[in-house]
C-alpha cells in the first residue's frame, strides 16, 4: 500500500471518528438511546412470580395480604440478584446440609430451620457485632445455657454438630412456650423474653401481625426467600452442576481425654497441619488442648489418615 492511500484511509477515518463524536456531543439523546438499546439487548431484570401459597415448618403464611407479599417480595429480589452470595449458598449447602438436615430430624425440628442457619451465617463461621459466633450465631451466653463449653481454648459453637443440636434445644423449648415454629423462630432470632413482651403490649398471637424491628420483621421473610430459590434454582436464574457444590467432609474421628500441649505439632505428628486441624476442628481455638479433667473430645481428621500412619 502506497503513502497516497494510507493516508486517504486515514483520513476518512478520522472523519467518521470526529462526525460521530459530533453527533453524540450535539445530540446526547440520540447517543443515550443508541446506548440503552446496547445495555438492554445484554442485560435483564425481570420481576420474580410470587406463590399464591407458602408454608413455613408446615405453617401457612397469609400470602392474601399486601404487606406479606411485599416483604416476601423484597427478600427474594435481594437474594435472587445478590447472585454472588446465593450462589455461594448453594455451594455452601451442599456441603452443610447432610450434617444438619439428620440433627434437626432427630430433635423433632421441621427441616426449614437449615435455612435459618444458611442466612444466620451463610456457613461461614462469623462473629457478628454482637459476639453472636458459628452458622448458628449463638451469643456465648446463649451457648452456656445450652451445655456448650465456651473458653479461650475450646469454643463449641464453631463445632457444627454441637452448635445445631443447642439451637435445635432453644428452637424446641421456643415452640413449646409460643405453639408456633414461626413465632420460635423469631424468638431465636430477638429473643424470647423481648417476643413475649411484644405479643403483649401489641395483643397479637401471630408473627404476622406484629410491628417488629427492622431485622427481626424481614427475618423470617428472607428464610422463605431462600427456600423458595432453593425449590427451584432455574426459575430464579441459578445455573449449576452437581461438581460446582462443595462436597461434605469425609473424616474420621480420634479421641483424646488428656492435655495436649501444642496442637500444631499435634497435627504435625498425624500427618497433616495445623490449617488442616482447624478447618476440620474450628471449635478449638487456640495452639493447646488443656484439660485437667480428661474430658473426652473427639476430633475429626481427614479419612484414612489413621490408615495411612
Amino acid at each position: 500500500m502506497n503513502n497516497n492511500k494510507l493516508l486517504t484511509i486515514i483520513y476518512i477515518l478520522s472523519s467518521m471518528l470526529i462526525l460521530q463524536f459530533f453527533v453524540f456531543s450535539t445530540n446526547p439523546e440520540q447517543y443515550d438511546k443508541i446506548y440503552l438499546e446496547e445495555v438492554r439487548e445484554g442485560y435483564n431484570i425481570y420481576a420474580l412470580p410470587i406463590p399464591d401459597y407458602m408454608e413455613f415448618a408446615g405453617e401457612p403464611v397469609p400470602m392474601e395480604e399486601f404487606d406479606i407479599i411485599e416483604r416476601f417480595d423484597r427478600e427474594l429480589l435481594v437474594n435472587s440478584y445478590w447472585q454472588s452470595q446465593t450462589m455461594l449458598f448453594f455451594k455452601r449447602a451442599n456441603k452443610w446440609f447432610p450434617v444438619i438436615e439428620p440433627i434437626l430430624e432427630s430433635k423433632g425440628v421441621p427441616e426449614d430451620f437449615k435455612y435459618l442457619a444458611l442466612i444466620e451465617s451463610g456457613f461461614q463461621n462469623v462473629v457478628s457485632p454482637a459476639g453472636a459466633t458459628g452458622f448458628w450465631q449463638i451469643l456465648s451466653s446463649t451457648g452456656r445455657e445450652l451445655d456448650l463449653e465456651i473458653n479461650t481454648e475450646v469454643d463449641e459453637r464453631y463445632h457444627v454438630e454441637k452448635s445445631t443440636e443447642a439451637a435445635c434445644d432453644f428452637l424446641v423449648d421456643a415452640y413449646e412456650r409460643f405453639g408456633s415454629w414461626t413465632l420460635a423462630a423469631a424468638a431465636y432470632n430477638m429473643g424470647r423474653t423481648a417476643l413475649v413482651r411484644q405479643l403483649n403490649n401489641q395483643k397479637v398471637d401471630s408473627y404476622y401481625d406484629l410491628m417488629l424491628n427492622e431485622e427481626t420483621s424481614r427475618y423470617i421473610f428472607r428464610i422463605l426467600a431462600v427456600k423458595q430459590i432453593f425449590s427451584n434454582p432455574q426459575e430464579a436464574g441459578f445455573n449449576f452442576r452437581k461438581k460446582d457444590l462443595y462436597d461434605p467432609l469425609e473424616y474420621d474421628i480420634i479421641t483424646v481425654d488428656s492435655t495436649i500441649t501444642d496442637l500444631p505439632q499435634f497435627a504435625l505428628d498425624l500427618g497433616i497441619n495445623y490449617k488442616i486441624l482447624r478447618e476440620y476442628n474450628p471449635w478449638l481455638r487456640r495452639y493447646s488442648l488443656t484439660n485437667k479433667n480428661n474430658k473426652s473430645y473427639e476430633i475429626k481428621i481427614p479419612v484414612d489418615l489413621l490408615d495411612e500412619s
